[in-house]
């Protein structure tokens, strides 16, 4: 083998962590796709969601790099939201090319809803882990995925 350098502990655990962090994400976002209203997928809820927690618009190459997906997907993706009345596409008044898309009025009801949907399944979380530790947590994985999200750039 090209690298037969024995793994250390600390990459063991780090491994671990991120696998956990992984495994999560994808058993809740199983979960939370269940709750989603009919027709809407759970990457047209991301979408949603960071207009909601990051800006009120973007371009769809913002979108793109922001979620480390092609040019492309984006598009496909923008396309069914507009499609739905919950984003709107429209040119770029400063570039003549670009464009902006911007969350709408539905969209932003429509993404409250699907939270508001999901308080079920956040109520029996909070019933087995208390919010003192989870607030902890959260305060430590902002910084993980600060961290990540200024690497990606590297």
């Amino acid at each position: 083998m090209a690298n037969d350098k024995p793994i250390s502990a600390d990459a063991s655990a780090l491994f671990i962590y991120f696998n956990e962090i992984g495994i999560i994400a994808q058993l809740s976002s199983a979960q939370f796709q269940r709750n989603l209203p009919d027709g809407l997928s759970h990457s047209q809820f991301s979408v949603l969601n960071w207009f909601r927690r990051v800006d009120s618009q973007a371009s769809p190459g913002r979108l793109a790099t922001a979620f480390q997906v092609t040019a492309g997907a984006m598009t496909n993706t923008l396309k069914k939201l507009e499609a739905k009345g919950l984003v709107k596409i429209e040119p770029d008044e400063l570039s003549g090319r670009k464009k902006k898309v911007t969350i709408t009025l539905k969209g932003e009801e429509l993404h409250k809803q699907a939270i508001t949907a999901s308080a079920p399944m956040f109520q029996e979380f909070a019933k087995r882990f208390p919010m003192e530790g989870v607030a902890k947590q959260i305060t430590e994985l902002r910084k993980v995925r600060e961290y990540l999200d200024e690497r990606r750039y590297r």
